[in-house]
């Protein structure tokens, strides 16, 4: 009789085990697995911490645990599984949006800042409910006191709702009337081109919108929110808008910009639905005109009105 080899040897140590490898070492609690013969062809040795192959599950010792060693033939089975199940495991995951590429501005107007960034994050004020840079974030900054916090409904005190609108009409008259003369910063309007294009470029300096707007396609307007006996001073800014624009997506981001409450989506009342004004031709824009048709031009003055609809009898 022939004698026995056996081969006894010590456990690959943590850094031998790193490298994912085709084949693993049998568990020494395994009772199956104490002085297995090598299944190799030409070897047969008795091994007592035997390896499987990962590829053809066949018991193998230290010189012929590799796929190459004992000509495995499922050579490669390990290595398409791991890859499958890496794949599907990068593809279940959620995709995150990247915040460095944010497009929400600092709330005041007169600031351009991207907040909600790793490099500048928002801070919120409980007072107005708007979101602010740091350096606008206290309230003196941004004229707390001045705003309606958002979300919160003006109420109409003694006056009615007709009141309020005849109001608004008779102050949209005035604005009409001084249309020709008056710019949007209360001041003389420039006459002639070379002025108009000065105060083009002034507000072109701290007019805000959406960074994603094309510079050829952007109209530059003067905002005013809504304007009733409750608040004399209505929030104001320069923005710019994309020419292709409906007029509808004008007034709901000219709205969420300035604080307006816009419920032209959910009320049915004409009297809390908003509409926009334009100054200089005195006519209210139909929600399906395109902005950029001709009828505006930059530099223009558009006033976000409520209850418009019911004097206009939409």
């Amino acid at each position: 009789m022939s004698p026995i080899t056996v081969t006894i040897r010590q456990t690959p140590s943590d850094s031998d085990q790193k490298k994912p490898e085709s084949f693993s070492q049998i568990p020494d609690h395994d009772l199956e697995a104490i002085g297995r013969n090598c299944q190799f062809e030409y070897c047969h040795q008795l091994d007592f911490l035997p390896f499987r192959c990962e590829s053809c599950k066949g018991t193998f010792c230290l010189d012929h645990r590799t796929e190459t060693a004992h000509k495995c033939s499922h050579a490669g089975e390990w290595a398409r599984r791991r890859q499958a199940a890496n794949t599907a495991t990068t593809s279940s995951l959620p995709l995150e949006k990247p915040t460095i590429y944010n497009s929400i501005q600092c709330s005041h107007p007169a600031c351009k800042t991207l907040i909600d960034t790793a490099k500048d994050p928002a801070v919120h004020c409980d007072k107005c409910n708007r979101k602010y840079c740091l350096k606008h974030r206290l309230r003196e900054e941004h004229d707390c006191s001045k705003l309606i916090p958002l979300g919160a409904r003006p109420g109409h005190g003694g006056s009615t709702p007709n009141d309020t609108i005849k109001s608004m009409f008779s102050r949209i008259r005035t604005w009409g009337n001084n249309a020709t003369s008056i710019g949007p910063n209360g001041k003389p309007k420039p006459t002639s081109a070379a002025s108009r294009m000065v105060q083009v470029n002034t507000m072109k300096k701290t007019a805000k919108g959406e960074a994603s707007i094309p510079a050829d396609k952007r109209i530059y307007l003067h905002v005013v929110g809504t304007s009733t006996t409750q608040r004399p001073d209505p929030p104001t800014s320069n923005l710019f808008f994309d020419t292709r624009w409906k007029v509808g997506r004008v007034l709901d981001d000219a709205a969420r910009r300035l604080g307006v409450e816009n419920l032209n989506n959910r009320a049915d009342s004409e009297e809390a639905k908003l509409r926009i004004f334009h100054i200089e031709s005195g006519e209210f824009l139909e929600f399906s005109d395109t902005i950029g048709d001709g009828k505006l031009k930059s530099g223009d003055t558009i006033v976000l009105m409520r209850g418009a609809g019911v004097m206009l009898g939409k």
